[in-house]
């Protein structure tokens, strides 16, 4: 049983040490609100125009998704719904795994549970951090997620960085070159302040993704606490009540 238990430690010590290798301490910050529905629109609608031609959404229902962030079923099927005519069917995507494999060199990985795997803030860093390499197939690389085979799908939002490099002493004298930041090379329809925000909403919308209970969840927490506060009062006097007579 302790054998175990150490194992399990291990383990667990052996993740928080992977996570913080990945660069945990240097991202930046998303701005999470499952609370602003128009963020959360905004990021459907750029998760249906540029993401789930390549990656699905197997555990979420269109007609789920219009529940949720209050788009009624014409505009939903006239604006989201560009795959199937069925409010019911899940987002999925028609290109074939084997296919994606070929194409990208592996098969781009279902989105519904990404954001509870790799966290907000890995998100966001991610699709802030594209940039120029024409020594990789797609032509571009990225900071959070090295030597990445997606293709950088917001481009044309963002426009292309070029990374800057500098000469950083090492403690053995030798002198080696490491990332300094990313400079906007060629700007995109958006300004840097706006994709900032259009990829904070695509976050958000991926946040979402993950657990769709949370929005009713969080909304019933309150009531829940304001009911078992009440009790509690009952409770007391239901005590001081019984107990009056033994003393």
């Amino acid at each position: 049983m302790m054998r175990q238990a150490l194992i399990c430690l291990s383990l667990l010590l052996y993740g928080m040490a992977a996570g913080a290798s990945e660069g945990g301490a240097g991202l930046m910050k998303a701005h999470v609100d499952l609370s602003d529905h128009k963020s959360l629109q905004r990021g459907a609608r750029l998760f249906v125009n540029y993401c789930l031609s390549c990656h699905s959404a197997a555990y979420m229902r269109f007609n789920r998704l219009g529940a949720d962030l209050g788009i009624s079923e014409d505009v939903l099927t006239a604006n989201l719904m560009f795959g199937t005519d069925k409010p019911g069917d899940t987002m999925t995507v028609a290109m074939q795994r084997d296919d994606a494999a070929r194409y990208f060199g592996v098969a781009p990985p279902d989105l519904s549970v990404v954001a509870r795997a790799r966290g907000a803030d890995w998100l966001y860093s991610y699709f802030m951090s594209f940039y120029r390499d024409p020594s990789r197939p797609s032509g571009v690389n990225n900071l959070v997620f090295k030597d990445v085979a997606m293709p950088h799908v917001l481009w044309e939002l963002q426009g292309w960085q070029r990374v800057v490099m500098e000469d950083v002493n090492e403690p053995d004298g030798s002198m080696v070159q490491r990332v300094n930041h990313l400079e906007l090379e060629t700007p995109g329809k958006e300004s840097p302040e706006e994709y900032a925000r259009t990829v904070n909403d695509l976050v958000n919308f991926l946040v979402y993704l993950g657990e769709p209970a949370q929005l009713k969840r969080k909304a019933l927490g309150g009531w829940v606490l304001l009911y078992l506060a009440i009790l509690l009062v009952i409770v007391y006097f239901m005590k001081r009540e019984f107990w009056r007579d033994v003393h």
